[in-house]
């Protein structure tokens, strides 16, 4: 039986003209040898698998070429290309600093430096995972890389340009390799694949391709794995399986189903992801980068950025044209912030079910076959109705109880959020999905009730009014001492026409009245007997502040006119303020 050789070593490119994506390098690189110009050391840096150590082995063969082509490439006849083809070079040492490391091995390296080549121009040395070293053997290092005889060179290879130092990378010249574009792996995978008389699809190595992150080395394994697991048809649903991605398909289909509001569809089609052993963020990253494909179709400008196959972009065009812009960008943001809220959350599947509960919610176009489908789970405007918990004979003073954010209106409305013309809920704070218990029988009296208050307009002054802000107040001194602190921290103001104006600090007082806000404009509507009474907030200014947020840049500035010598050890010690 014939030795297998991986794909990754079977097709290393051997030329400067084979080497994938890096076309700015090479470019350099020949260049430097047509117009002597190479310099006595270089450093290539990049991520895993973008070619770096391939470069190093193509330039050191190169310069040493005794018959170069016209365009800069080595001839693979003379003696020179031929030894190093076969590793038999004399010429070439490489080193692998991650198990070579101390500065004994350094001093060796040195030793043989003296010593020239016995033919060809020059002795070439490639230090690969330089990063490696310890301090000591970069020191020793430095004399011999600054000053080394002419017919020594030395290539250093890393994945970490910023353990090395500054000492070494002043003495070399830098080429900082990219990651591969996904377009460029897949060709190369389709030049493999039609080598090796395989049948590939483009979806396929494309999906490839994105799993590889950049990496050929990594996508050529990939590509091998598939091969011995499908023989010689590479499908796109073999690889989907064998990658254990999750197929695009899911994806359009929840998109589709978020459109129409179709919350069962929803959750029976998570439940079947989940099913299959993919992970709740693995999802949400992957419907994150679905919904951004489908905007970037949005501009024909745009569509080039999509990376993915010819039919699989059909589908996100089709797609896109059909979802508006602005419901693509809610769900966006619904998504990231599901994203980095995730691993703080302890029931995971709860959490990514209710993020697209959140983002049907969004949608106006429910399925035309279910009556029950059309009333979203989470209101994109919440309907507020006041419940009248108490019945009596009079209705003078009617009692009115806590607001509730209901899924479906009642045939009253009373008052609508101020949060009204927002075009999207905030999607992770605290939101109440309750259904209106109010019989039928009692919605007629509700309005009844709300009918009279409005009808009422008695005049009342400041005094009355603060009065009537304390016996309110005073509910939630026990409950929520905080919500009682802001109510108290300042007076409400009466101004024309009723209305009543209250001054908050920040944010977070903001959040905390705006969730009460009904409820007090109520309270006070009859406890002095007004309908017309209106009740709105804004941030507190000038003498009125009484606290105010401060940021971390702030509370530097603050210390430091109080103790000038808190800038002086920031200074010292080269800190940064935490923003």
């Amino acid at each position: 039986m014939d030795n297998f050789i991986v794909s990754a070593r079977k097709y290393r490119p051997d030329s400067f003209h084979t080497v994938v994506g890096q076309a700015a390098i090479t470019n350099t690189l020949k260049n430097a040898i047509k117009n002597n110009h190479l310099a006595q050391a270089f450093l290539f840096c990049g991520p895993r698998g973008v070619g770096k150590t391939t470069c190093a082995r193509i330039l050191a063969k190169t310069i040493n070429c005794e018959n170069l082509s016209e365009n800069i490439e080595a001839c693979n006849k003379c003696k020179s290309c031929v030894t190093f083809n076969e590793s038999s070079s004399f010429n070439v040492h490489e080193l692998d600093a991650a198990s070579n490391n101390s500065v004994d091995d350094i001093r060796s390296l040195v030793e043989q430096v003296r010593i020239p080549p016995q033919y060809g121009k020059y002795k070439v040395y490639i230090i690969d995972e330089v990063h490696m070293l310890s301090s000591q053997a970069f020191n020793a290092f430095l004399k011999t890389l600054e000053e080394p005889p002419t017919y020594a060179k030395f290539i250093l290879a890393t994945t970490e340009k910023h353990k090395i130092i500054p000492t070494i990378l002043s003495r070399c010249q830098i080429f900082d390799f990219k990651r591969i574009t996904i377009e460029d792996i897949a060709k190369h995978l389709a030049f493999v694949a039609e080598s090796e008389t395989i049948t590939a699809d483009s979806d396929a190595l494309h999906i490839i391709a994105q799993k590889a992150d950049g990496a050929l080395r990594d996508a050529l394994s990939m590509f091998d794995q598939i091969v011995s697991f499908a023989g010689d048809n590479v499908s796109y649903n073999s690889v989907i399986e064998n990658l254990n991605v999750l197929d695009y398909e899911y994806y359009f289909k929840i998109t589709d189903f978020i459109y129409e509001n179709n919350i069962s569809d929803t959750l029976l089609l998570v439940n079947e992801i989940f099913d299959k052993g993919f992970d709740g963020h693995h999802f949400i990253n992957g419907l994150s980068e679905h919904i951004r494909n489908l905007l970037v179709c949005k501009d024909t400008a745009t569509i080039k950025l999509l990376e993915v196959g010819a039919s699989i972009k059909d589908k996100y065009k089709d797609q896109s044209q059909k979802c508006p812009q602005s419901l693509l960008i809610n769900l966006l943001e619904i998504s990231n912030k599901a994203d980095y809220q995730y691993k703080s959350i302890s029931n995971k599947r709860f959490f990514v079910e209710l993020a697209l509960l959140q983002m049907c919610s969004l949608s106006q176009n429910p399925p035309s076959d279910s009556v029950e489908k059309s009333a979203p789970l989470i209101q994109t405007k919440p309907i507020i109705n006041t419940v009248v918990t108490e019945k009596t004979e009079t209705y003078s003073k009617p009692q009115v109880a806590t607001p509730v954010v209901t899924a479906a209106p009642v045939n009253k409305v009373v008052s609508e959020s101020s949060t009204a013309g927002k075009s999207m809920p905030n999607a992770f704070n605290t939101i109440s999905i309750k259904k209106s218990a109010v019989p039928s029988e009692e919605i007629k009296e509700i309005a009844e009730v709300q009918e009279q208050i409005i009808e009422s307009t008695e005049y009342f002054d400041q005094r009355q009014l603060e009065a009537a802000w304390k016996s309110f107040s005073e509910k939630y001194s026990h409950d929520n001492p905080s919500f009682h602190s802001t109510l108290n921290k300042r007076k409400p103001l009466l101004e024309n026409n009723f209305v009543i104006s209250f001054g908050i600090d920040n944010k977070i007082e903001e959040d905390d009245f705006n969730l009460k806000r009904y409820e007090i404009q109520a309270f006070l509507r009859n406890e002095l007997k007004n309908g017309k009474i209106e009740l709105q907030s804004s941030y507190a200014t000038g003498d009125t502040l009484t606290t105010k947020p401060f940021t971390a840049n702030e509370k530097y500035q603050v210390m430091n006119d109080k103790n000038p010598n808190i800038g002086k050890l920031r200074e010292q010690l080269d800190l940064e303020i935490d923003l």
